[in-house]
């Protein structure tokens, strides 16, 4: 490429697509804003973002009209999870069901099963503890 006035076009235009996604995804699109509730737990949103992006161009000549260029981007924002920080703990609460088979979700839930099974077995009839 002879003409230095074309010789950036591609480049800038690249420069432009840049730019525009790192506006619209930063990190609080991951790791969105905490919400403070009334019993001063906190809710952090987390989601997984993932973006795409192309670019082309080409010179016809030695004529600085005569470039042509394009470029596109996409942006996804799927929720995954809540992180829940409360007196009693931290609690990461995902959005969908694990991936897995039903066991390694059984396998997942059972502590709090067995928690939820000591405390009705520890209760008697009256509500009061033995």
């Amino acid at each position: 490429m002879e003409n230095n006035g074309s010789k950036h076009k591609l480049v800038d235009l690249m420069g432009i697509t840049m730019a525009k996604i790192r506006e619209m995804v930063d990190v609080n699109t991951i790791v969105g804003k905490p919400i403070v509730t009334a019993d001063s737990s906190t809710i952090i949103p987390v989601s997984k973002v993932a973006f795409g992006f192309g670019s082309g161009g080409s010179d016809h000549g030695k004529d600085v009209q005569n470039f042509g260029g394009g470029s596109g981007a996409g942006v996804s924002i799927d929720p995954v999870a809540f992180l829940i920080v409360s007196l009693d703990g931290v609690k990461l609460l995902p959005v969908k069901p694990p991936a897995g088979s039903t066991v390694d979700r059984i396998v997942e839930m059972a502590p709090d099963i067995i928690e939820k099974i000591n405390s009705f077995f520890g209760k008697k009839k009256g509500g009061q503890e033995e």
